[in-house]
Protein backbone atom coordinates (compact mmCIF):
# COMPACT_ATOMS: atom_id res chain seq x y z
CA UNK A 1 0.00 0.00 0.00
CA UNK A 2 1.59 3.31 -1.06
CA UNK A 3 -1.17 5.78 -0.31
CA UNK A 4 -1.36 8.36 2.49
CA UNK A 5 -2.35 5.73 5.06
CA UNK A 6 1.03 4.04 4.72
CA UNK A 7 3.37 5.33 7.42
CA UNK A 8 6.36 4.89 5.13
CA UNK A 9 4.83 7.28 2.59
CA UNK A 10 5.09 10.33 4.81
CA UNK A 11 8.48 11.98 5.11
CA UNK A 12 7.78 13.58 8.47
CA UNK A 13 6.77 10.25 9.99
CA UNK A 14 10.28 9.01 9.24
CA UNK A 15 11.97 12.26 10.25
CA UNK A 16 10.11 12.29 13.54
CA UNK A 17 12.07 9.20 14.57
CA UNK A 18 15.22 11.36 14.38
CA UNK A 19 13.76 13.93 16.78
CA UNK A 20 13.59 12.16 20.15
CA UNK A 21 13.15 15.45 21.99
CA UNK A 22 9.62 15.70 20.65
CA UNK A 23 8.64 12.59 22.60
CA UNK A 24 9.03 14.64 25.77
CA UNK A 25 6.37 17.04 24.49
CA UNK A 26 3.76 14.43 23.63
CA UNK A 27 4.54 12.23 26.63
CA UNK A 28 4.47 15.21 28.99
CA UNK A 29 1.01 16.22 27.80
CA UNK A 30 -0.30 12.65 27.85
CA UNK A 31 1.01 12.21 31.39
CA UNK A 32 -0.97 15.27 32.50
CA UNK A 33 -4.12 13.73 31.06
CA UNK A 34 -3.38 10.47 32.87
CA UNK A 35 -2.98 12.46 36.09
CA UNK A 36 -6.48 13.87 35.69
CA UNK A 37 -5.75 17.33 34.29
CA UNK A 38 -8.20 18.69 31.67
CA UNK A 39 -5.55 18.90 28.94
CA UNK A 40 -6.41 19.04 25.26
CA UNK A 41 -3.76 19.35 22.55
CA UNK A 42 -4.11 20.87 19.12
CA UNK A 43 -1.94 21.62 16.13
CA UNK A 44 -2.15 23.31 12.75
CA UNK A 45 -1.47 20.34 10.47
CA UNK A 46 1.94 19.69 12.03
CA UNK A 47 1.37 16.66 14.25
CA UNK A 48 4.29 14.86 12.59
CA UNK A 49 6.61 17.88 12.77
CA UNK A 50 6.01 18.42 16.49
CA UNK A 51 5.44 14.82 17.53
CA UNK A 52 1.90 15.30 18.81
CA UNK A 53 0.87 12.31 16.73
CA UNK A 54 2.10 10.26 19.71
CA UNK A 55 -0.21 12.16 22.03
CA UNK A 56 -3.08 11.58 19.60
CA UNK A 57 -2.48 7.83 19.75
CA UNK A 58 -2.63 7.79 23.56
CA UNK A 59 -5.56 10.20 23.88
CA UNK A 60 -7.38 10.55 20.56
CA UNK A 61 -10.38 12.14 22.27
CA UNK A 62 -8.13 14.96 23.56
CA UNK A 63 -6.44 15.79 20.24
CA UNK A 64 -7.65 18.47 17.81
CA UNK A 65 -6.42 18.95 14.25
CA UNK A 66 -7.08 22.54 13.12
CA UNK A 67 -5.49 22.36 9.70
CA UNK A 68 -3.49 25.26 8.32
CA UNK A 69 -5.43 27.92 10.23
CA UNK A 70 -3.13 29.03 13.02
CA UNK A 71 -5.03 32.16 14.05
CA UNK A 72 -8.26 30.20 14.29
CA UNK A 73 -6.45 27.59 16.40
CA UNK A 74 -5.33 30.20 18.92
CA UNK A 75 -8.79 31.76 19.22
CA UNK A 76 -10.37 28.31 19.50
CA UNK A 77 -7.91 27.47 22.28
CA UNK A 78 -9.11 30.54 24.17
CA UNK A 79 -12.68 29.32 23.77
CA UNK A 80 -11.73 25.87 25.01
CA UNK A 81 -10.09 27.42 28.07
CA UNK A 82 -13.33 29.21 28.98
CA UNK A 83 -15.02 25.79 28.98
CA UNK A 84 -12.76 24.46 31.71
CA UNK A 85 -10.03 22.76 29.69
CA UNK A 86 -6.29 23.48 29.60
CA UNK A 87 -5.40 23.75 25.90
CA UNK A 88 -1.88 23.22 24.54
CA UNK A 89 -1.63 24.32 20.90
CA UNK A 90 1.46 23.94 18.76
CA UNK A 91 2.78 25.15 15.43
CA UNK A 92 5.97 26.63 13.99
CA UNK A 93 7.16 29.46 16.24
CA UNK A 94 7.31 31.91 13.33
CA UNK A 95 3.59 31.41 12.70
CA UNK A 96 2.52 31.24 16.32
CA UNK A 97 4.35 34.25 17.75
CA UNK A 98 4.16 36.52 14.71
CA UNK A 99 1.16 35.57 12.59
CA UNK A 100 -1.01 34.97 15.68
CA UNK A 101 0.24 37.85 17.83
CA UNK A 102 -3.10 39.70 17.76
CA UNK A 103 -5.07 36.59 18.76
CA UNK A 104 -2.60 35.78 21.53
CA UNK A 105 -2.77 39.34 22.84
CA UNK A 106 -6.52 39.83 22.84
CA UNK A 107 -7.94 36.33 23.21
CA UNK A 108 -5.42 34.83 25.63
CA UNK A 109 -3.08 37.27 27.39
CA UNK A 110 -5.62 40.05 27.92
CA UNK A 111 -8.22 37.59 29.19
CA UNK A 112 -5.65 35.70 31.30
CA UNK A 113 -6.82 32.32 30.07
CA UNK A 114 -4.72 29.21 30.88
CA UNK A 115 -3.70 28.48 27.30
CA UNK A 116 -0.26 26.99 26.66
CA UNK A 117 1.28 28.03 23.33
CA UNK A 118 4.03 25.82 21.95
CA UNK A 119 6.18 27.48 19.29
CA UNK A 120 8.43 24.79 17.87
CA UNK A 121 11.28 24.87 15.33
CA UNK A 122 12.15 28.24 16.75
CA UNK A 123 15.11 30.45 15.88
CA UNK A 124 16.93 29.23 12.76
CA UNK A 125 16.05 25.54 13.23
CA UNK A 126 14.13 25.35 9.93
CA UNK A 127 17.23 26.23 7.92
CA UNK A 128 16.35 25.88 4.24
CA UNK A 129 12.73 26.94 4.79
CA UNK A 130 14.04 30.49 5.00
CA UNK A 131 13.05 33.80 6.53
CA UNK A 132 9.30 33.14 6.50
CA UNK A 133 9.85 30.13 8.77
CA UNK A 134 12.70 31.41 10.95
CA UNK A 135 11.62 32.78 14.33
CA UNK A 136 14.22 35.22 15.58
CA UNK A 137 11.76 37.80 16.94
CA UNK A 138 9.41 35.63 18.99
CA UNK A 139 10.95 36.27 22.41
CA UNK A 140 10.71 40.03 22.00
CA UNK A 141 7.16 39.80 20.67
CA UNK A 142 5.85 37.44 23.34
CA UNK A 143 7.56 38.97 26.36
CA UNK A 144 6.06 42.37 25.49
CA UNK A 145 2.55 40.99 26.06
CA UNK A 146 1.37 41.64 29.61
CA UNK A 147 0.56 38.56 31.63
CA UNK A 148 2.22 36.06 29.28
CA UNK A 149 4.94 33.79 30.66
CA UNK A 150 7.80 33.01 28.25
CA UNK A 151 9.82 29.81 28.63
CA UNK A 152 12.71 28.47 26.53
CA UNK A 153 13.67 24.95 27.71
CA UNK A 154 17.15 23.66 26.97
CA UNK A 155 16.15 20.10 26.09
CA UNK A 156 13.39 17.49 26.20
CA UNK A 157 13.57 16.64 29.92
CA UNK A 158 13.39 20.30 30.89
CA UNK A 159 10.47 20.81 28.52
CA UNK A 160 8.57 17.92 30.08
CA UNK A 161 9.32 19.25 33.56
CA UNK A 162 8.04 22.68 32.52
CA UNK A 163 4.88 21.13 31.07
CA UNK A 164 4.33 19.30 34.35
CA UNK A 165 4.82 22.53 36.31
CA UNK A 166 2.40 24.37 34.01
CA UNK A 167 -0.51 22.34 35.38
CA UNK A 168 -0.71 24.70 38.35
CA UNK A 169 0.68 27.89 36.77
CA UNK A 170 -2.05 30.57 36.65
CA UNK A 171 -0.90 32.53 33.60
CA UNK A 172 -0.88 31.70 29.88
CA UNK A 173 2.49 30.42 28.68
CA UNK A 174 4.54 30.62 25.50
CA UNK A 175 6.90 27.64 25.24
CA UNK A 176 9.78 28.25 22.84
CA UNK A 177 11.24 24.92 21.72
CA UNK A 178 13.44 23.71 18.89
CA UNK A 179 13.08 20.71 16.56
CA UNK A 180 13.64 17.84 18.99
CA UNK A 181 17.25 17.14 18.06
CA UNK A 182 18.77 19.11 20.92
CA UNK A 183 21.58 17.39 22.83
CA UNK A 184 20.35 16.38 26.25
CA UNK A 185 21.53 18.64 29.07
CA UNK A 186 19.48 17.39 32.01
CA UNK A 187 18.48 14.06 33.50
CA UNK A 188 14.93 12.88 32.93
CA UNK A 189 13.99 13.71 36.52
CA UNK A 190 15.11 17.37 36.34
CA UNK A 191 13.04 19.80 38.42
CA UNK A 192 11.61 23.00 37.00
CA UNK A 193 10.26 26.16 38.59
CA UNK A 194 8.85 29.06 36.58
CA UNK A 195 10.82 32.26 37.14
CA UNK A 196 13.82 30.41 38.60
CA UNK A 197 17.08 30.14 36.69
CA UNK A 198 19.36 27.11 36.93
CA UNK A 199 22.84 28.19 38.05
CA UNK A 200 25.35 25.67 36.72
CA UNK A 201 28.38 27.55 38.04
CA UNK A 202 29.57 30.92 39.29
CA UNK A 203 32.57 32.85 38.03
CA UNK A 204 34.45 36.10 38.52
CA UNK A 205 35.82 36.62 35.00
CA UNK A 206 32.73 35.99 32.90
CA UNK A 207 29.20 34.64 33.32
CA UNK A 208 27.39 33.11 30.37
CA UNK A 209 23.60 33.51 30.52
CA UNK A 210 21.96 31.24 27.95
CA UNK A 211 18.54 29.89 27.11
CA UNK A 212 17.07 27.15 24.97
CA UNK A 213 19.32 25.58 22.36
CA UNK A 214 22.27 27.68 23.49
CA UNK A 215 22.64 26.12 26.93
CA UNK A 216 24.42 23.00 25.65
CA UNK A 217 27.05 24.82 23.53
CA UNK A 218 27.49 27.42 26.29
CA UNK A 219 28.36 24.61 28.72
CA UNK A 220 30.99 23.34 26.30
CA UNK A 221 32.38 26.85 25.80
CA UNK A 222 32.54 27.39 29.57
CA UNK A 223 34.53 24.18 30.02
CA UNK A 224 37.00 25.23 27.32
CA UNK A 225 37.51 28.61 28.98
CA UNK A 226 38.03 27.04 32.39
CA UNK A 227 40.70 24.79 30.91
CA UNK A 228 42.70 27.97 30.23
CA UNK A 229 42.30 29.21 33.79
CA UNK A 230 39.32 31.56 33.47
CA UNK A 231 36.71 31.72 36.23
CA UNK A 232 33.47 31.11 34.35
CA UNK A 233 29.87 31.11 35.51
CA UNK A 234 26.96 29.71 33.55
CA UNK A 235 23.24 30.29 34.04
CA UNK A 236 20.38 28.61 32.20
CA UNK A 237 17.70 31.32 32.05
CA UNK A 238 14.94 28.96 30.95
CA UNK A 239 12.22 31.37 32.06
CA UNK A 240 12.71 34.63 30.20
CA UNK A 241 9.56 36.13 31.68
CA UNK A 242 9.23 36.43 34.62
CA UNK A 243 13.01 36.86 34.68
CA UNK A 244 15.04 35.65 37.66
CA UNK A 245 16.35 39.05 38.75
CA UNK A 246 18.40 37.57 41.60
CA UNK A 247 20.23 35.32 39.13
CA UNK A 248 21.08 38.34 36.98
CA UNK A 249 22.41 40.17 40.02
CA UNK A 250 24.59 37.17 40.85
CA UNK A 251 25.81 36.94 37.24
CA UNK A 252 26.84 40.59 37.34
CA UNK A 253 29.46 39.87 39.99
CA UNK A 254 31.72 38.81 37.12
CA UNK A 255 33.65 41.29 34.98
CA UNK A 256 31.66 40.35 31.88
CA UNK A 257 28.13 39.04 31.42
CA UNK A 258 27.61 37.36 28.05
CA UNK A 259 24.05 36.52 27.06
CA UNK A 260 23.62 33.85 24.39
CA UNK A 261 20.41 33.27 22.44
CA UNK A 262 19.18 31.93 19.10
CA UNK A 263 17.32 35.16 18.53
CA UNK A 264 17.77 38.75 17.45
CA UNK A 265 19.77 40.54 20.14
CA UNK A 266 17.10 43.27 20.15
CA UNK A 267 14.30 42.53 22.59
CA UNK A 268 15.32 39.01 23.55
CA UNK A 269 17.13 37.47 26.50
CA UNK A 270 19.99 39.96 26.24
CA UNK A 271 17.59 42.88 26.38
CA UNK A 272 15.80 41.39 29.39
CA UNK A 273 19.12 41.05 31.23
CA UNK A 274 20.16 44.54 30.13
CA UNK A 275 17.00 46.03 31.63
CA UNK A 276 17.85 44.58 35.03
CA UNK A 277 21.49 45.67 34.88
CA UNK A 278 20.51 49.19 33.79
CA UNK A 279 18.09 49.61 36.68
CA UNK A 280 20.56 48.15 39.16
CA UNK A 281 23.96 49.35 37.87
CA UNK A 282 26.84 46.96 38.48
CA UNK A 283 30.48 46.90 37.59
CA UNK A 284 29.93 44.19 34.99
CA UNK A 285 30.00 44.82 31.25
CA UNK A 286 27.15 43.26 29.31
CA UNK A 287 27.64 41.70 25.89
CA UNK A 288 24.63 40.39 23.94
CA UNK A 289 25.42 37.53 21.60
CA UNK A 290 22.93 36.24 19.07
CA UNK A 291 21.75 37.27 15.65
CA UNK A 292 22.45 40.93 14.95
CA UNK A 293 19.63 43.12 13.66
CA UNK A 294 19.13 41.22 10.40
CA UNK A 295 17.08 38.47 8.80
CA UNK A 296 18.85 35.14 9.07
CA UNK A 297 20.32 33.44 6.03
CA UNK A 298 19.04 30.27 4.36
CA UNK A 299 21.21 27.20 4.96
CA UNK A 300 21.27 23.97 6.99
CA UNK A 301 20.81 24.72 10.71
CA UNK A 302 24.28 23.44 11.63
CA UNK A 303 25.85 25.82 9.10
CA UNK A 304 23.75 28.70 10.39
CA UNK A 305 24.77 28.05 14.01
CA UNK A 306 28.42 28.16 12.98
CA UNK A 307 27.92 31.26 10.81
CA UNK A 308 26.31 33.22 13.64
CA UNK A 309 28.68 31.92 16.31
CA UNK A 310 25.92 30.04 18.09
CA UNK A 311 27.87 26.81 18.43
CA UNK A 312 30.38 26.03 21.19
CA UNK A 313 33.33 27.34 19.16
CA UNK A 314 31.54 30.58 18.36
CA UNK A 315 30.48 31.25 21.94
CA UNK A 316 34.01 30.50 23.17
CA UNK A 317 35.47 32.86 20.56
CA UNK A 318 33.17 35.73 21.53
CA UNK A 319 33.89 35.16 25.22
CA UNK A 320 37.66 35.22 24.65
CA UNK A 321 37.41 38.41 22.62
CA UNK A 322 35.45 40.13 25.39
CA UNK A 323 37.77 38.89 28.13
CA UNK A 324 40.72 40.30 26.21
CA UNK A 325 39.22 43.78 26.01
Amino acid sequence: MSGPQNAASWQYRALNELNPGLDYLSDGLADLVDAGHPVVAGTADLQYSNGLVSFAKRHPDRFLQFGISEQNMVSAAAGLATAGTMPFVATFASFLALLCCEQIRMDIAYTKLPVRLIGHHTGIALGFYGTSHHATEDISTMRALAGLTVVSPADGPQLRAAIRASAVWPEPIYFRISRGRDPQVYADDVAFEFGKAIVHSEGTDITLVACGTQVHPALAAANALRADGFSVGLIDMATIKPLDVDAVRAAARARVVLTVEEHNILGGLGSAVAEVMAEEPTGARLVRHGIRDEYSLIAPPTHLYAHYGLDAAGIERIAREELAR
